[in-house]
């Protein structure tokens, strides 16, 4: 996936989850912060990072979105509305999880309490797939959530229950970023969210992570990651 008009600049401060300050061109801009989580081991005063520059509207009045940003040397892209997107091009174009040929593959489908991000169907099973964005690395180990994820906990749950139902069900952890030795959950952070991934897994949801290359205009799933529990 490609993003237009990338411009560099520098993270000064975040003053909520949604908006952030940051020099551009040697004055500071008021940016749209793609990412709700906490990123506070990314986003740190000084760090170099990249953004998107959008046409303003009525709708919205920043005219950069952050996506991406250095953490040492790693270039991290921060970007949650993507993963989404880049599994089910995966999906279509590399078969990532071995499921085509596909009859149906649709996006944002609900089930139970729970709005999955995609739902497939081919001759033999049909399931749902559930998307992750990871951009939280400590050692070289990729970990989610970073931070507590009520919803997190749902979303397995109700995977757990289609799996019950006959459902061929997934979660896929997009990680954002390339160097990463393996994921796994951040139990210290949501110790509920560990415990329901490893009942999905005793229960037959397929969990599987992925990392990334990502440049300062582009990110693509590349390679699986080995998945700890």
């Amino acid at each position: 996936m490609y993003y237009k008009n990338v411009v560099s600049g520098i993270f000064i401060d975040r003053p909520n989850r949604f908006l952030a300050h940051v020099k551009i061109n040697k004055k500071i801009e008021i940016v749209h912060v793609r990412n709700s989580g906490r990123c506070k081991e990314i986003l740190i005063p000084g760090t170099k990072v990249y953004l998107e520059k959008v046409a303003k509207s009525k709708k919205r009045k920043t005219q950069y979105s952050l996506i991406s940003a250095y953490k040492n040397s790693c270039l991290i892209n921060i970007d949650s509305q993507i993963p989404n997107l880049l599994v089910t091009n995966a999906i279509q174009n590399k078969d990532i999880l071995q499921i085509n040929p596909l009859l149906k593959l649709k996006r944002e489908v609900s089930y139970c309490s729970s709005r999955f991000d995609i739902m497939y169907e081919n001759i033999s099973q049909k399931g749902f797939i559930e998307v992750k964005g990871v951009t939280l690395e400590k050692d070289c180990i990729a970990q989610f959530p970073d931070a507590p994820t009520i919803r997190g906990t749902r979303h397995i749950q109700e995977l757990i229950k289609s799996s019950q139902e006959g459902y061929n069900s997934y979660i896929v952890f997009v990680i954002q970023m390339k160097g990463v030795k393996y994921f796994c959950p951040n139990d210290k952070m949501d110790p509920e969210f560990g415990t329901a991934l490893r009942r999905a897994h005793s229960l037959n949801v397929k969990i599987m992570a992925f990392d990334c290359t990502v440049e300062k205009d582009s990110i693509a799933i590349d390679q699986p990651v080995e998945t700890i529990l």
